[in-house]
């Protein structure tokens, strides 16, 4: 149903694109569609947003404003393990967001405060500008990786044991003996399957660590 005739805006017109995106995915978000949900002629919208590569960089930037930030980065590893869930989280909701904050230069208000945040945070804590780089870019592969494989797993984490019991019959025999015990143990209840996003970032972090202390911070 279309909303209200209420005087249109910038805000008003992204929220509802932001919507759209969320029930629909990105490529169900058209000017024309836009414009029915608001209520008014797509040309209109013009006088608010240059264009559609407009509202995605509005919407996207919408999107990592709500990547929830600490304060005051004492301790950077905490910092940094803090913002990468947070970040799995938001783009859970958002499961359009990812791919293309992957494949566009953004450059919003939200997103230059996010990275800002994150280099400020390495650069305090000892990291070169260079490793500090190298150190944001590997942490961000490594959350829109996990987010996407986690978005698109087809077994969610509370069916993991039932569907490797399910799946035991397929490895009889000696063929695959290491999948065969894994999967043993997840049907039995003996290993929850995949960990959570903090394992991987651990190991991240953990590493980054290591490279920090053999590498002079210039």
């Amino acid at each position: 149903m279309p909303t209200s005739r209420a005087p249109l805006s910038t805000r008003r017109v992204l929220k509802a694109a932001l919507a759209l995106a969320d029930s629909g995915g990105a490529d169900s978000l058209t000017m024309r569609h836009l414009g029915r949900e608001l209520g008014v002629e797509a040309m209109s919208l013009y006088r608010h947003v240059a264009n559609k590569d407009a509202v995605l960089a509005g919407i996207l930037d919408m999107v990592v404003s709500e990547i929830d930030l600490p304060e005051n980065p004492q301790d950077w590893k905490s910092a940094m393990r803090h913002r990468g869930v947070a970040a799995f989280r938001v783009f859970s909701l958002h499961p359009w967001a990812p791919p293309l904050l992957m494949s566009r230069t953004n450059t919003g208000p939200s997103m230059l405060r996010y990275i800002d945040f994150t280099l400020g945070a390495l650069r305090g804590a000892g990291f070169s500008w260079r490793l500090a780089d190298y150190a944001w870019n590997t942490m961000d592969s490594y959350v829109y990786g996990y987010t996407l494989r986690r978005l698109a797993f087809p077994i969610a984490p509370a069916d993991y044991a039932q569907t490797a019991s399910a799946h035991q019959h397929l490895l009889a025999g000696d063929r695959y003996p290491h999948m065969a015990e894994l999967t043993r143990q997840v049907a039995d209840g003996h290993h929850p399957g995949d960990p959570d996003i903090t394992f991987g970032l651990d190991l991240i972090l953990d590493g980054l660590e290591r490279l920090r202390d053999t590498e002079p911070s210039t």
